[in-house]
């Protein structure tokens, strides 16, 4: 194993992980917040995927897919307070984008050698590009543990 393959294999668990806790959700349901002063987690996953599209642009300008016209806009932080379902994009909409985004992101991390992954990046909280690739996975599990609280509050299956 090389750190490409143990990037990939972090940024795979936490795929698993963090899709187990949303697949089975409605869009109502990701209108849910883990707490009043919490995002809801449809604004969660669209700030995800409108990060992931931002940091790995950084890096590599101009490689990652375009996210929906006006996606950027509605996963802005101010964003955040809004309850209405027509503020943002629908489960369906966020899971396609998430894909394009991975797939991307994971095709990037394919076309590294692991020369490329301790790489400066410029940014403090990712310093080498080793970094950027691996706080991707993270980034989702560092919310995982809101969408478990919503889940259990909607009486789900416990599913990991």
């Amino acid at each position: 194993m090389n750190g490409i393959d143990a990037i990939r294999g972090g940024l795979n668990m936490a795929e698993y992980v963090g899709l187990a806790y949303v697949n089975d959700l409605s869009d109502a349901e990701l209108l849910r917040r883990p707490h009043p002063k919490c995002n809801h987690l449809n604004f969660q996953l669209g700030h995800l995927v409108t990060s992931e599209n931002a940091m790995m642009n950084s890096a590599f300008p101009g490689k990652m897919p375009a996210l929906p016209e006006g996606m950027m806009e509605k996963y802005a932080k101010e964003a955040g307070a809004s309850d209405n379902s027509a503020d943002f994009l629908s489960k369906e909409q966020l899971m396609a984008t998430y894909r394009q985004q991975r797939d991307a992101t994971l095709a990037l991390l394919a076309g590294c050698t692991d020369d490329d992954l301790a790489k400066d990046t410029g940014i403090d909280y990712a310093p080498k590009l080793g970094d950027l690739f691996r706080i991707q996975g993270e980034h989702w599990l560092m919310h995982c543990g809101q969408w478990v609280v919503v889940r259990r509050e909607l009486d789900k299956p416990i599913v990991i």
